[in-house]
């Protein structure tokens, strides 16, 4: 899928090709398994080619509150960061904070207004409700680059 413009739209289809995926911490490969960042990475595979960076081992817990905000520094390195998080679109990148003293350590796909693209633990890359929590829970909003209009 490398080839031709990145558009929201191809977003949204790389990453509804992942559906299914089984959960797998810090693995990228679709069908076979992944976690949230592996989702975004394959995605970003999908679309560019080969990634602009591998990640450092990190940790599961969403509670861990060591070594920064790694994830959210890396997502500035290689996405445009939006603004108003308010304001993303189906196609764009979604952090997320289990407490706002913590750092990012979730990230989704928007697929629909109402609807995220993830990897869940203990389960696998799924399709859900954007709820009142997951909006709560909104800590970052990122286009990917070089998007066409």
């Amino acid at each position: 899928m490398s080839a031709g413009l990145v558009t929201q739209a191809r977003i949204v289809e790389a990453a509804q090709a992942w559906l299914g995926t089984p959960y797998h911490h810090q693995a990228s490969l679709r069908g076979v398994g992944c976690d949230c960042l592996g989702l975004i990475r394959g995605i970003w595979r999908d679309l560019y080619g080969s990634e602009p960076e591998l990640p450092p081992p990190y940790s599961q817990s969403w509670a861990e509150s060591l070594g920064g905000d790694r994830l959210a520094a890396a997502a500035l390195r290689h996405l445009r960061p939006l603004s108003d998080a308010g304001e993303a679109l189906p196609g764009d990148v979604l952090l997320f904070r289990w407490r706002a003293h913590l750092p990012a350590k979730h990230c989704a796909i928007l697929s629909a207004p109402d609807r995220i693209i993830h990897a869940h633990d203990g389960a696998q890359v799924s399709e859900v409700a954007f709820t009142d929590w997951w909006r709560r829970h909104r800590s970052h909003a990122f286009s990917f680059p070089e998007l066409a209009d």
